[in-house]
């Protein structure tokens, strides 16, 4: 073959391979595939259900107790005024109170025999030393303006006294020392001494007392209380009032102090206002009144060779006792 042939077969293989680039070159169309059709799914079985128990809850344990921190103090104002502005006002608690009005005083009186002492002398054969059997003494009652004053420790108790005015007790006589002679005979003599009747003596009493009082209903219409305390009767210018003893000359007479325990109760009603009325009863236990009465001297008109006789000293003891039921009205302030 000759040159010529060769180039021209090789110019036709380069040929025949840039068509071939450029044809590869060009952009090749996709076709779209179809997509496969999904493979059918069994319908699935549904699962058993297995009921499972819930874990136990563990019980807390308290944590330990602590005081309870104090209450704050409140800052805001507003809330306070809104408070007293719906509440009601509190009732203000007033320290005093006085009741003025009546006071009866009786004695539930219990006496002893009255006693001789210091018997001497011509009288010695008239009388002895000793209590006059059968013979007692009792104390009269009195009426008397009174006043109570108190004052409130708190809504419940409050300490309390009464002042009245002094008044005046009579002693008498009852029994043999009414009836009869206390010197009928001397030697087998009559002596001609008289019963001396009922009248012995009087004097002028006060009995201060202090009770602490407790009343029930604080604030309510009717307010019942009760109380205890402590009482003593005061007894002064003592004096034999017996016409007999009193005769030849005044004997002296004298009552000592007699302590006594009080108990007390009663009712107070709120009228209008701080205005009440009010209705006490108290008793005055143990109350012992011991009087004295020295230098008695009598008469003998049917001994001779005596024209008066001094006895002695005649002592007697009395249980007072007294019931006081007090009745008035008054305020509080």
């Amino acid at each position: 073959m000759s040159g010529t042939m060769k180039r021209s077969c090789l110019w036709l293989v380069v040929a025949s391979v840039v068509i071939a680039g450029v044809a590869d070159a060009k952009p090749k169309k996709h076709r779209k595939k179809k997509p496969k059709p999904a493979p059918k799914e069994e319908p699935k079985q549904p699962e058993p259900e297995i009921e499972v128990a819930p874990d136990p809850v563990p019980t807390p344990t308290p944590p330990p107790t602590e005081p309870a921190p104090p209450p704050a103090p409140v800052t805001d104002p507003e809330p306070a005024t809104k408070v007293v502005a719906t509440s009601k006002p509190a009732r203000k608690h007033k320290r005093f109170y006085v009741r003025a009005g009546v006071a009866h005083v009786a004695p539930l009186a219990v006496s002893r025999e009255l006693e001789l002492a210091d018997i001497d002398g011509a009288a010695s054969l008239a009388v002895q030393n000793g209590p006059i059997a059968g013979s007692g003494a009792e104390v009269s009652s009195a009426t008397i303006p009174a006043l109570s004053l108190g004052y409130s420790l708190n809504d419940r108790w409050s300490l309390e006294t009464v002042l009245g005015v002094p008044f005046t007790v009579k002693f008498r006589g009852t029994g043999t020392i009414a009836d009869e002679s206390i010197a009928p005979m001397a030697l087998g003599i009559p002596t001609g001494v008289p019963a001396l009747g009922p009248e012995l003596g009087e004097a002028k009493a006060a009995p201060p007392l202090l009770t602490a009082v407790y009343h029930t209903r604080p604030g309510a219409r009717l307010r019942p209380f009760f109380g205890a305390g402590l009482a003593v009767l005061v007894a002064y210018d003592a004096k034999v009032t017996n016409p007999i003893l009193t005769e030849v000359a005044q004997p002296d007479m004298s009552i000592a102090p007699a302590p006594g325990v009080v108990v007390q109760t009663g009712l107070e009603a709120s009228l209008f206002s701080s205005v009440y009325f009010r209705l006490d009863v108290k008793f005055i236990g143990l109350m012992l009144a011991r009087a004295t009465v020295e230098h008695i001297q009598v008469r003998t008109p049917e001994l001779p060779l005596f024209d008066t006789v001094e006895v002695g000293t005649a002592k007697m003891s009395v249980w007072v006792n007294p019931l006081i039921v007090q009745a008035g009205l008054g305020a509080d302030f």
